[in-house]
């Protein structure tokens, strides 16, 4: 690891610097214990620490790494790089950066994704996905803080959503078809102006939110 613990770190310092490899261990052992002890060990930190900043279990690991999958999608670009594309441009670049950091790991991420998927966990997978899609949505320079900030942010979800769904079983040379997918579905998300007039139409065409992300979820076109 790149970055150094502190000599008397917080839970929280521990939780931030054991979550990479926290994720490389759960691709082998699950996301338990024996993957926090694991981890510890490479990373020369005390044991009985690592257990206490991990002491809630799967989900709270598993937060601890997407948290820290935030931080380094984050200094993938730096805000002129971002500044100097189209913001279409910087959306899908923000995905694809998080895909880069997710790509090692990849295994421990279908490990993660199967324990979120389970009823009890579902809400605070849907946090996770959200707090995601308001991290590339505030680094892209977003804003907004009306109906349009909410929209942005669930049409994203969705995309990203979907997205991972493909990237988990993508063996094409660099994730090609991951890539091409992705950029299908961020098209649907710059078209969702077009489209956003008819939440106030009447009748039988006024516009669903939940229609329009269940298309952004299918898997074709």
């Amino acid at each position: 690891m790149s970055v150094s613990l502190p000599e008397d770190p917080t839970l929280d310092e521990v939780r931030a610097f054991l979550a990479p490899a926290l994720a490389t261990q759960a691709a082998f052992d699950g996301w338990n214990e024996k993957a926090v002890l694991a981890a510890a060990q490479l990373a020369a930190v005390d044991e009985d620490l690592a257990r206490l900043a991990f002491n809630e279990g799967p989900v709270d690991m598993i937060d601890a790494w997407f948290l820290a999958v935030d931080e380094q999608m984050a200094v993938k670009f730096s805000g002129e790089e971002l500044a100097a594309m189209k913001i279409r441009q910087r959306i899908q670049a923000l995905v694809e950066a998080r895909l880069d950091v997710l790509g090692p790991d990849r295994e421990g991420l279908r490990r993660a994704l199967a324990i979120l998927a389970a009823p009890p966990h579902l809400r605070k997978a849907a946090k996770m996905g959200w707090r995601a899609a308001d991290k590339m949505w505030r680094l892209a320079g977003d804003t907004a803080t009306d109906y349009n900030h909410y929209t942005k942010r669930t049409l994203l979800s969705g995309v990203y959503g979907s997205t991972i769904s493909v990237f988990l079983d993508d063996d094409s040379e660099n994730h090609a078809d991951t890539r091409a997918f992705l950029a299908r579905r961020i098209e649907n998300v710059m078209q969702f102006e077009k489209v956003k007039a008819k939440v106030t139409g009447r009748g039988r065409d006024r516009f669903s939110m939940a229609r329009f992300v269940g298309r952004l979820r299918y898997r074709g076109a």
